[in-house]
């Protein structure tokens, strides 16, 4: 390993938004010629048309419009109407003098440059001579190629854009000194083609055709100057970021107030003069002398600098070529120093990246030295690189293996920068393991696709989730294959009428595992598999997935395959995953669901996320050390929690559990030391995880089922304490003691508490699920889910105590479940109107279904010591709920579910688990502390049920029993009433306000 500087070794690269830059444009010019010049223009075809098709061809944007007029009159009146960006005039006659519409342009418009195209004559040199052309911003010299309008307007943008450009992004300047009107005129046109050109071939390293569309905006910049004075005030700006020069040898050099009539004779080394002053600042800096007379060339070699002869038939051939190997243009070459001889050629940033460690030291230094490598980077609008080796100089570091470490570290960090919040086109020779998000067609990414896609947007926007040192948050390493691909595997397998039909899921299956994916996708599935070296999850993402109004999330199927050295059996395998995830579009509970949610099944659209599986390998097993899912709202707050304050629900192991309904650990993340599971040992014995769910690695083959968990094991925790996942998890229950110790001990049961990293603080845990409900709500602008996975390094420790691991955010969609969405007011209801109402209430939503309540009795006769026989009356009724498959408004005093018969009603949940609302009722001689549904609060959050406080002798809520004593019963025992009102009741639950209330049905 090379022994790189502190200096170097730990570097931030900042990145470039493209889109910031070449901001001013010129959209519209303003033609002004007589009859005659304006046919030369166009010359058998309009010059807008010739014009758009050279942008066409560069792939720009943008192609400016062309208004032509032949008189001051016409051309006033166009300037009156329309926002003219340039004024290009052509002198003719006495009735279109371009001087005069210049002047009068310039009088009224002196913002908007004005240019002067002439047929080169003696008649127009000697007007020339006599006329003021500093009213001119360039003149030029029409020989009748449409290319040169390209030039001039691309020369006046760049312009234009130049400080802003270079202060926003370190663009490049080519600065060009040449005071002759016809050769620059000739000479500009082909070095814009170049340009232009390679910025079309380097906007390849974008991700998508988007982005490649505003790469090209960081092509280097070109400034004409025409003297002396002029090129040293342009280098001495720009010095910092000039690409190379381009000079004549001989040109004033001093200007002159007719700057643009350029008749002096000049200086005859001026462009030798010039470049000895500039080689002052800058030692490897490209410098290019041209000349007509060959005894320059002698003159330009003596001094080290490259040569053209204007004279040379291939002039624009020798120019080209010398801007590819000195200006960093087209593919890096690298030479033997001695020889000079190609020993290798890289033509993209990931191509270097791979093989900066192959270079021949020799060469490696000769480039190292003249700074070549950060100028190709410059070249090909990769900045940040650039930069950041501009300043490694030899002269810095002289160690040939350190500079190959650093510039593959620079490489890495900035693909890893550019590739986050970027939905890339995928590309088999772009991606590895340092791609991140990549798309397989033209289609929708669907619904879970979109998600990731935002998810990562977030995570590149939001610096801040990535503060923590030793937990970078990131998404999994994914490539979406879209939803064209499923429409073309439909049709050409012939599977719609299977697809609509009634058979059973298996059937339907089977047909989809015969069917066949297109052949192309194999070599990309390859790439895949190399680039992730892990388990591979497959998932669902339909159009209607995780969308805004209507989440389908849990209805389609995901599968997870193992990582296998057999890549042929590896894709044999995932091909059987895809196509089980797009029957499961068609099983039954699918189709039912359409139904029921009123949409079309053949409107329905799949697309697939391929991806890592987040997780390690233990044996035969892979999972990761926990996951989980983060609501932004808690609908049941306990203590000091708000509903704002958002809820999460964390489990040992793949998150398929938590889906299934196991058992979960339920934190605030605001709140980390407040968990009601883990308050009483009795409690964490019971209501904590004793299972979890990991992929089994040796099931191999494609016997792929329905059910999508065909290859996933449930398995006990002590697998886990074997696996030695546990180290920042779990506590230890001390049977001896009666006491659950934090940490992992010998013996005694392991207890999922997670008190590492939510008590200990050994990972920030709860700050980064702090982050992610801010930034994922703030940016949906609705309360959101979220689901997540972490990966903890059990086997180390780093340096400030705490523990290493990666933290994936997998999932972000919108909480719009149909039964949550409340838009009333509760305040607004009268008293009058309600049965009962609560101010600490939990749980949300409503529910228009409940017709039946069940009460205690609390007349004078009540007394605490009845509770053990009121439970068991309560059960009975509950089951006949039960069997009905209806529900019930259950009532009754103090705390329900209370060990301490006493204290309140001794029921466990399965004897009223059939109960919509539970209600805690205060007595008047009967004073208990509201338990909040402690007892049963797993199965409160998992069902969804309310659980009210009412006290009405404290002036706490309403609960009219009268209403209730006044009906007939249904059922009545000694100690319980059941009654039925003829309609529903409306019961509605606000867990933001934690306000509940049930309504009387309306008696009209």
């Amino acid at each position: 390993m090379a022994n790189i500087p502190q200096e170097f070794n730990s570097f931030y690269l900042k990145d470039v938004s493209f889109i910031n830059l070449m901001t001013r444009r010129i959209f519209n010019v303003l033609i002004v010629a007589n009859p005659y010049d304006a046919f030369m223009l166009e010359d058998d075809g309009r010059v807008d048309e010739k014009v758009f098709d050279e942008y066409t061809e560069l792939g720009m944007r943008y192609p400016p419009t062309f208004t032509q007029v032949s008189t001051t009159e016409e051309a006033n009146e166009v300037l009156k109407t329309t926002d003219i960006d340039l004024v290009i005039c052509m002198p003719g006659n006495a009735d279109n003098d371009a001087f005069t519409v210049a002047r009068e342009v310039k009088q009224v418009h002196p913002q908007i440059p004005c240019v002067v195209l002439t047929p080169f004559s003696h008649g127009i040199t000697r007007r020339m001579q006599d006329e003021d052309m500093s009213i001119f911003d360039y003149v030029f010299c029409w020989l009748g190629n449409t290319n040169l309008i390209l030039s001039i307007i691309k020369l006046i943008e760049d312009q234009m854009n130049i400080d802003h450009d270079i202060r926003e992004a370190d663009v490049q300047m080519i600065l060009l000194v040449e005071d002759n009107i016809r050769f620059y005129s000739s000479i500009l046109p082909n070095l814009y083609n170049y340009i232009l050109a390679q910025s079309k071939r380097f906007s390849t390293e974008a991700l998508n055709p988007h982005a490649a569309a505003q790469r090209k905006r960081g092509r280097p910049k070109v400034v004409l100057a025409t003297n002396y004075e002029e090129a040293m005030s342009f280098y001495l700006k720009y010095k910092d970021n000039v690409q190379g020069v381009i000079s004549d040898t001989r040109f004033p050099m001093k200007a002159s107030v007719n700057r643009l009539s350029h008749m002096e004779e000049g200086d005859p080394e001026a462009g030798l003069k010039l470049f000895r002053e500039i080689r002052k600042h800058d030692e490897f800096v490209p410098l290019i002398l041209q000349s007509s007379e060959t005894v320059n060339k002698q003159k330009a070699e003596a001094e080290g600098y490259d040569f053209i002869d204007k004279n040379s038939k291939k002039f624009n051939v020798d120019l080209r070529n010398l801007l590819e190997e000195h200006l960093g243009f087209g593919d890096f070459i690298f030479r033997d120093p001695e020889t000079k001889e190609e020993v290798m050629r890289v033509r993209s940033l990931k191509e270097l990246q791979d093989n900066i460690f192959k270079i021949p030291h020799d060469s490696l230094m000769h480039h190292i030295r003249r700074n070549h490598m950060s100028r190709w980077l410059c070249a090909r609008a990769i900045f940040p690189v650039s930069q950041f080796l501009k300043h490694v100089t030899w002269h810095k570091l002289q160690d040939v293996d350190a500079h190959r470490q650093i510039i593959f570290d620079a490489i890495v960090q900035y693909r890893k920068m550019k590739n986050i919040g970027v939905v890339a086109v995928f590309d088999r020779a772009k991606f590895d393991r340092y791609a991140h998000f990549a798309r397989i067609g033209d289609g929708s990414l669907g619904g879970k696709g979109r998600g990731l896609a935002f998810l990562d947007n977030i995570i590149k926007r939001h610096p801040e989730l990535n503060k923590f040192e030793n937990a970078p948050v990131q998404i999994p390493k994914t490539v979406v294959l879209c939803t064209d691909f499923f429409d073309e595997f439909m049709d050409s397998n012939n599977l719609w009428s299977i697809a609509l039909s009634d058979a059973p899921d298996d059937v339907i299956l089977q047909h989809f595992l015969k069917a066949q994916l297109p052949d192309a996708l194999i070599e990309d599935f390859f790439i895949f598999f190399e680039a992730i070296k892990k388990p591979i999850a497959i998932r669902s993402s339909s159009l209607l997935e995780d969308s805004h109004y209507q989440p389908f999330a849990g209805i389609y199927s995901t599968y997870m395959i193992p990582w296998l050295d057999d890549k042929y059996e590896m894709l044999s395998m995932l091909a059987c995953a895809i196509k089980s995830v797009y029957a499961s579009v068609y099983y039954r509970d699918s189709k039912a669901y359409m139904t029921a949610t009123q949409n079309v099944i053949d409107q329905e659209k799949m697309a697939v996320i391929i991806q890592e599986v987040v997780g390690q390998q233990y044996g035969d097993l892979y999972y990761p050390t926990f996951s989980g899912v983060l609501r932004s709202l808690n609908y049941y707050p306990i203590g000091d929690e708000t509903a704002e304050e958002g809820i999460a629900s964390l489990a040992l192991g793949l998150g398929k559990y938590i889906v299934d309904g196991g058992q979960t650990l339920r934190v605030s993340p605001y709140h980390p030391h407040q968990i009601l599971q883990t308050s009483e040992m009795e409690t964490a014995l019971r209501d904590t995880q004793t299972r979890f769910y990991a992929l089994d690695m040796s099931h191999v083959g494609t016997d792929f089922k329905v059910d999508d968990g065909f290859n996933i094991k449930s398995l006990r925790v002590k697998q886990a304490d074997q696996d030695g996942s546990l180290r920042y998890i779990a506590s230890t229950f001390d049977p001896m003691d009666q006491i659950i110790r934090p940490g992992i001990y010998e013996g005694g049961r392991k207890v999922i508490t997670f008190d590492g990293v939510l008590q200990q603080g050994v990972f920030p845990l709860p700050e980064i699920l702090q982050l992610a409900q801010k930034f994922g709500a703030e940016e949906m602008r609705r309360p959101v889910e979220i689901e997540f996975a972490c990966n903890l390094d059990t086997t180390s420790t780093n340096p400030s105590g705490g523990a290493t691991g990666s933290f994936y955010l997998l999932q972000i969609r919108p909480i719009v479940d149909s039964k949550q969405v409340l838009d009333e007011d509760l305040q607004k209801i009268s008293d009058e109107q309600c049965l009962m109402r609560s101010h600490n209430s939990l749980g949300h939503g409503i529910s228009e279904d409940v017709v039946d309540v069940v009460y205690v009795k609390t007349d004078e006769n009540f007394t605490a010591s009845n509770n053990p026989m009121i439970a068991c009356d309560i059960e009975k009724i509950n089951r006949k709920f039960l069997d009905e498959g209806k529900n019930y408004i259950l009532i009754g005093p103090g705390r329900w579910g209370s060990s301490d018969y006493w204290l309140g009603i001794p029921v466990k949940w399965p004897h009223i688990s059939a109960a919509r609302v539970i209600v805690e009722a205060g007595l008047k001689n009967y004073h208990v502390d509201p338990s909040q549904g402690t007892h049963f609060f797993q199965n409160l959050t998992s069902f969804g049920v309310g659980y009210f406080t009412i006290n009405t002798y404290t002036g706490d809520g309403v609960l009219q029993t009268d209403i209730l004593d006044a009906m007939p019963a249904v059922e009545e025992t000694e100690y319980v009433r059941h009654v039925r009102f003829d309609r529903p009741l409306k019961i509605m639950m606000d867990g933001k306000k934690q306000q509940g209330l049930a309504m009387l049905p309306d008696r009209t």
